[in-house]
């Protein structure tokens, strides 16, 4: 009786580009294929988005005044409408949510967790850069109405309210999600957080007539992207770590955060 021949084995090198992306316990495997997918997703009605704003289509031209008049006149006859927007408008600015983001930086330093420390520096940061890039490039100009409810300086597309309070919604609830465990609850009371604070932050601005929709959506669009994005390129640092695989939409971008005493990176 003849023995088997030998096993023959294909070399990691020797595996095709494909298999290796949709493999998922190679460190650019399946997970970050998926995630970075999701920010060109993202990215792709964006750009679309950005293309019709800057050609003045006018579909979106006159969805955008139609909105913004209709929000204008309702607020003329609800003066305390006009004082919660101004109030929720300066509290998520673009520099208290700086502050804050800053605040959980300084913790994550101390929880000497710095690699997710600068995770947080480099998302706020890109995405606001892209924004404030993006203003300039596209040029387009706010509201003008007669009697303003609010003043904003600067060019309109995309919103950098909106924009900044989506990467700062975004990153608290991916460093936060940890604590939550496996509490849906607690998942879902995070979620309707970041939620809330990128909604109603764009509806502000549109309410104060200092942006049209389009730039808060743009806002909304370019700050979910860049949040992918990061995340994305986090979760190759991990796995080329041998950390075990995350889901950052369920478990944050750092599943250990909540149970490690000494922190991550120790």
């Amino acid at each position: 009786m003849s023995s088997p021949g030998p096993r023959t084995s294909v070399r990691p090198s020797a595996r095709s580009w494909r298999d290796r992306r949709l493999d998922r316990d190679h460190s650019l495997g399946l997970r970050l294929t998926l995630a970075s997918a999701a920010a060109f997703l993202v990215l792709v009605p964006f750009a679309l988005l950005a293309v019709l704003v800057v050609g003045a289509w006018p579909p979106l031209h006159d969805l955008d005044a139609a909105v913004t008049d209709a929000l204008y006149r309702y607020a003329l006859d609800h003066p305390g409408w006009v004082r919660a927007m101004n109030l929720w408008t300066d509290v998520f600015a673009p520099g208290p949510l700086r502050v804050a983001a800053g605040a959980v930086v300084v913790w994550l330093w101390v929880r000497r967790a710095r690699r997710l420390a600068g995770w947080v520096v480099t998302t706020m940061a890109v995405g606001g850069l892209l924004g404030a890039l993006l203003k300039l490039l596209v040029g387009r100009g706010r509201p003008d109405l007669l009697d303003p409810m609010a003043r904003a300086a600067g060019y309109a597309f995309p919103s950098g309210h909106t924009l900044n309070a989506t990467l700062a919604a975004g990153v608290l609830l991916l460093v936060f999600l940890p604590y939550a465990g496996g509490r849906t609850a607690a998942r879902g009371a995070l979620w309707a957080a970041a939620v809330l604070v990128a909604g109603v932050t764009g509806l502000s601005r549109v309410a104060l007539g200092v942006h049209w929709t389009s730039d808060v959506l743009g806002g909304w669009l370019l700050g979910v992207a860049v949040v992918a994005a990061t995340s994305a390129a986090f979760s190759t640092w991990r796995e080329r770590t041998v950390r075990p695989p995350a889901r950052p939409t369920a478990d944050g971008v750092e599943p250990e955060l909540a149970d490690d005493r000494d922190g991550p990176d120790a």
